[in-house]
C-alpha cells in the first residue's frame, strides 16, 4: 500500500533544492569577484511568489553585496506594507551582478535565478530591466517591452508580469515616483487573490 507524500514535505524539498541551487549561484559569482568587481547577490525567500527585477546596482547594493540594499530597498519595504504584501514572500535580484559586466555574461545567471525560484509574478522595473529580460529567450516567455505599466500581463504560461518604472530613478522625483507608485500598486490586488498555501 502506497502513501502520498504530505504536500508540506513537498514543499520542503523543493525549498532545500532551492536554497541549495542559490548558495551555488552566489558561490559562483564570489569566486568570479575580485577587489574591484563583487557581486550583488539576489536576496529574498529562494521560492518567493513575487520576483522583483532591477537592472544595474546602486552603491550601497554594491557596499553590501546585497540587492535592494539602501534607498530601493527601504522604499520597496513601504511600498509592500502600505498594499499588505508580506515581504517574505518576496525575491529581488538586479540583471547585472557586478554593475559591470556585458549583457551576454550577465544573461545565464538571471536565467538560473529565475529557474530556481519559479515565481508567480515578476515586477520589471524599467526599460533596461525589461530589454535584457526580453533578451533572455526564456522558455515559452512573451516579450513586455512596450506593454502599458501597472497592468498584469503574461510572462510565462506560470509566470505573470508587471511592468514599472525604473526605481531607482523614480527616488529623487516627486513625478517619477507617483509614476512608480501607480504601476508599482497593482501588487496589491494580485496579492489579496493569491491562495493560501
Amino acid at each position: 500500500m502506497s502513501t502520498a507524500t504530505p504536500t508540506d514535505e513537498i514543499y520542503e524539498r523543493y525549498l532545500r533544492k532551492a536554497i541549495s541551487e542559490i548558495n551555488e549561484l552566489q558561490h559562483e559569482l564570489l569566486a568570479i569577484a575580485d577587489e574591484t568587481h563583487v557581486p550583488v547577490l539576489g536576496s529574498g525567500h529562494p521560492l518567493a511568489d513575487i520576483f522583483l527585477l532591477k537592472h544595474t546596482p546602486q552603491q550601497a547594493e554594491i557596499a553590501e553585496g546585497v540587492a535592494f540594499f539602501g534607498r530601493s530597498g527601504n522604499a520597496l519595504l513601504k511600498s509592500l506594507q502600505r498594499l499588505d504584501v508580506d515581504p517574505l514572500g518576496i525575491y529581488g535580484t538586479n540583471c547585472l551582478k557586478f554593475g559591470t559586466e556585458d549583457n551576454t555574461q550577465a544573461t545565464p545567471w538571471l536565467t538560473r535565478e529565475l529557474h530556481i525560484v519559479q515565481p508567480k509574478l515578476l515586477i520589471v522595473m524599467g526599460d533596461a530591466s525589461t530589454c535584457f529580460l526580453d533578451g533572455l529567450e526564456f522558455p515559452l516567455a512573451d516579450p513586455l517591452g512596450g506593454l502599458e505599466m501597472g497592468v498584469l500581463h503574461r510572462f510565462t504560461p506560470t509566470i505573470e508580469a508587471i511592468v514599472t518604472p525604473d526605481i531607482d530613478g523614480a527616488l529623487d522625483d516627486q513625478a517619477a515616483k507617483t509614476a512608480f507608485w501607480n504601476a508599482f500598486k497593482a501588487l496589491g490586488p494580485w496579492w489579496a487573490e493569491l491562495p493560501p498555501y
